[in-house]
């Protein structure tokens, strides 16, 4: 299978694993058991193909005039509850400045609003306007043709069935 050794190093013990047929080590916290080669193969795989369908998902919009960070943040604020700028900065992993400048434009154009917090006064809560409602329901429809077209021209009927076997089992994961 593999192997596993423990060090211990300032305050902190660490678990050196090899995993048979990789040609990697990697360096894990030692509360975490050791896994398979298998899980630790399909947790890389599923984890870089997440990225590349959400940079996908991201730059499949359907006007030019909001880029794929700006498509992001009204995919997050359509989820339904109203944030602070701070929270969609945290959530987006980007700078509150940098998260205050695309706000900025997207108020401009008239996509998101921003109202008073009931509670603090200092903060704001943004939400969509119903033009900002609009264009994410653009957005969304956008990147569901793509993925249904694609499915449908890339892979064969035997395919597509398994991609569904598949996501039944990445619910599991998800919760």
């Amino acid at each position: 299978m593999g192997w596993s050794s423990r060090i211990v190093g300032a305050n902190h013990q660490f678990r050196l694993c090899s995993l048979l047929n990789q040609s990697r080590l990697i360096v894990m916290p030692a509360h975490i058991q050791p896994v398979s080669s298998s899980a630790f193969r399909a947790s890389l795989d599923v984890r870089v193909m997440v990225s590349r369908l959400r940079r996908r998902f991201l730059a499949v919009t359907d006007a030019g005039d909001i880029t794929p960070a700006q498509a992001s943040i009204l995919t997050r604020i359509g989820r339904g509850e109203m944030l602070t700028a701070s929270a969609l900065a945290d959530a987006e992993q980007v700078r509150p400045q940098s998260m205050a400048v695309m706000l900025a434009q997207l108020e401009q154009m008239g996509l998101i609003v921003r109202t008073p917090h009931p509670s603090d006064g200092r903060r704001q809560l943004v939400g969509l306007t119903a033009a900002g409602r609009e264009r994410l329901e653009g957005v969304r429809q956008a990147r569901h043709e793509w993925l249904a077209t694609s499915l449908q021209h890339q892979f064969t009927e035997d395919e597509r069935q398994l991609i569904i076997a598949a996501m039944a089992l990445l619910e599991r994961l998800a919760g």
